[in-house]
């Protein structure tokens, strides 16, 4: 396949749908967690849900790096922005993620902190040098497809020799959060699904490839099948899972071949390994702490950690209690099970990170309408 509509080709998704409904066995359910908020996107976008047999079900996971970033983390953030001397750097998404007392990072900028939206690390390297009386501080998030870029913007930081910029790191990583998931008593007291199998991030996999996966596989028996983005890789792996469960396999399987490699890719891995080092414990929205989950800069590099320079602290803080966030993440819940969802929060007016960010279930089910169906109903492919 060369061309983007050949992974999007109508014929070819109703015979995916068919050979789904003829392999998944009337007698059992189906329950698959796709942990990538781009995977919840397409599943939403493309209506693949309504192509399903009932007894097939697909669940949202916490695989959105806006969505897991806890209430603290921001509230952090916000008030490393407030110092006069700090230009605070990040993506689009984090803008718009409400803190305590729903304070966000757009909030505090229209106060009067100097906090500006970029594209790349790049583009926060080159306003570190173009203004050197400023304190230049990038806020990074994201899992593992996100980690190298910055790690490369700390390596050229150092050789520029650019004292006035540092990274606050909130990388995490994907396979601590499957772990957690199936495996942490303090998440299955906050409440937890039954997970058949899992759908595997692409992007992510392009970097440390299939073989991190093994070991929920065999250690949980839970099959996993990475996939790519377009609807007939997300259709294609969800027959192989539905096979999988029927053969009573549990194996890694690559439906995403045309990026994704066993050992992923090696130079990525080279680059992050110099720079950064293990936490012992991350907090997640909605997963709690999650050991060895996430990723601090090594001491190699401290002169460049706003973390160290600039002595932050970290204070946990409580989610928003009427928002649901945390269990959609979890996959306990749909968005529209909360009860703020489409009337006082809504994209204009998020009240959680699932509706802020572009990967969210809540801005997913918004903007494809999803929602609109009477709940537990599904149209029906003709």
């Amino acid at each position: 396949m060369k061309y983007v509509d050949e992974f999007r080709d109508g014929k070819i998704a109703r015979r995916l749908a068919a050979a789904i409904a003829e392999a998944a066995d009337p007698a059992r359910d189906y329950r698959f967690m796709e942990f990538c908020g781009g995977h919840t996107h397409a599943i939403s976008r493309y209506g693949i849900e309504d192509l399903l047999p009932d007894n097939v079900r697909m669940i949202h996971g916490p695989g959105c790096p806006v969505c897991v970033l806890p209430v603290g983390r921001v509230d952090a953030a916000i008030r490393l922005a407030r110092r006069p001397e700090v230009t605070l750097l990040t993506y689009g998404d984090l803008m718009r993620v409400p803190g305590s007392g729903g304070v966000s990072l757009l909030r505090a900028k229209a106060e009067g902190a100097d906090i500006r939206m970029v594209y790349s690390t790049l583009d926060a390297l080159k306003i570190a040098e173009s203004e050197p009386d400023r304190e230049v501080v990038f806020f990074a998030i994201g899992f593992e497809t996100t980690t190298p870029p910055t790690a490369l913007a700390l390596k050229l930081a150092k050789n520029k020799g650019l004292a006035n910029f540092t990274v606050y790191s909130n990388h995490v990583l994907t396979p601590a959060a499957i772990s957690h998931i199936l495996e942490s008593p303090e998440v299955r007291k906050l409440g937890t699904v039954r997970i058949d199998g899992f759908i595997g991030p692409a992007h992510v996999s392009t970097v440390i490839g299939t073989r991190p996966y093994d070991y929920f596989a065999e250690e949980f028996e839970k099959p996993v099948v990475v996939a790519g983005f377009e609807p007939l890789d997300v259709m294609q792996a969800i027959l192989m899972l539905v096979t999988q469960v029927n053969d009573g396999r549990h194996v890694v399987e690559n439906q995403y071949v045309r990026a994704v490699r066993p050992e992923g890719n090696l130079t990525a891995q080279r680059e992050v390994a110099e720079v950064f080092e293990l936490r012992e414990s991350f907090e997640w929205r909605g997963l709690g702490e999650v050991p060895y989950s996430a990723l601090r800069i090594r001491p190699a590099y401290a002169g460049f950690d706003a973390e160290k320079r600039f002595d932050i602290p970290y204070v946990p803080a409580p989610d928003n209690p009427a928002c649901d966030c945390g269990a959609i993440l979890r996959g306990v819940k749909e968005p529209r099970d909360c009860k703020l969802f489409g009337t006082v929060c809504t994209p204009e007016t998020p009240m959680g990170s699932c509706m802020v960010s572009s990967e969210g279930a809540c801005a997913a089910h918004w903007t494809y309408g999803r929602f609109r169906d009477p709940a537990g109903a599904r149209r029906k492919a003709s």
